[in-house]
């Protein structure tokens, strides 16, 4: 009998979750959904609480870590029989600020983002796999990313970085940095693009940075578009960030 108490203790014997969605692909500020599949161990448990977690890799000065972000609860008090199925259906929403992890077709290079379910009994909490998202650009970010394409920025790298961007109003304790090299003859090394989006539209940070050289020092320059989630199919973007990219050219000198 002790024996027995021991493994539950350690999750021996009990009840396995596993997660399914309806569609792996999202949005930022869209709702996911999917089911928790539940499956009765050798015992009947007496489930606390099931939640779903969104997850994703984010780089820190102390090191790289995985953080959730985001938590919804899926159900709480009842008891899981032995041997008994159950799917228990929910709808998440993914934050406006979630990072993209697919543009140009493809995966973004260095990004991570998934669904953690954790399953809570009063012997123990599993937190089980992690499930993959792919999310995808909304409009506006998606004419971003082509209007920097046919500019000639090629992408290199993603990643999402802990902090806040000076000045922006930030929902989540990170912000993403899809980077990319200049076109040729441009005087700087690199160009970050962040996007933090809200209900009503999208910020889009773009910093230019120069590597330190005899020459001229290292710098940093910054330019700023707001765009409307209303008016992403009405400006000339090619041309709006071009304008913005020349004038924090400028500024590099």
């Amino acid at each position: 009998m002790v024996f027995g108490r021991v493994l539950r203790a350690f999750g021996v014997g009990g009840p396995s979750v596993h997660t399914v969605l309806a569609n792996p692909g999202a949005y930022p500020g869209s709702p996911l959904m999917g089911a928790v599949r539940l499956t009765g161990g050798d015992y009947d448990v007496a489930v606390e609480t099931i939640a779903v977690g969104l997850v994703t890799r984010v780089e820190a000065e102390d090191g790289d870590a995985l953080l959730e972000f985001h938590r919804a609860w899926v159900a709480a008090g009842f008891t899981l029989a032995a041997g008994e199925h159950q799917d228990i259906p929910f709808t998440i929403t993914l934050p406006w600020e979630t990072p993209l992890t697919h543009a140009y077709g493809d995966r973004l290079s260095g990004m991570s983002l998934g669904m953690r379910t954790e399953l809570t009994t009063e012997e123990v909490a599993d937190t089980g796999d992690v499930d993959v998202l792919a999310v995808h650009p909304l409009p506006v970010q998606e004419k971003v990313l082509t209007s920097l394409n046919r500019l000639g920025f090629h992408f290199r790298h993603a990643d999402v970085e802990r902090g806040a961007i000076y000045g922006v109003r930030h929902e989540l304790p990170f912000f993403q940095e899809i980077e990319y090299a200049p076109p040729p003859g441009w005087p700087a090394n690199e160009l970050e693009l962040t996007f933090v989006a809200d209900s009503e539209g999208v910020e889009v940070i773009l910093e230019l940075e120069r590597h330190g050289g005899l020459l001229k020092p290292a710098r940093d320059a910054y330019g700023r578009l707001r765009i409307p989630h209303d008016e992403a199919e009405q400006g000339e973007w090619d041309t709006e960030l071009d304008s913005v990219l020349r004038g924090a050219l400028a500024e590099l000198g």
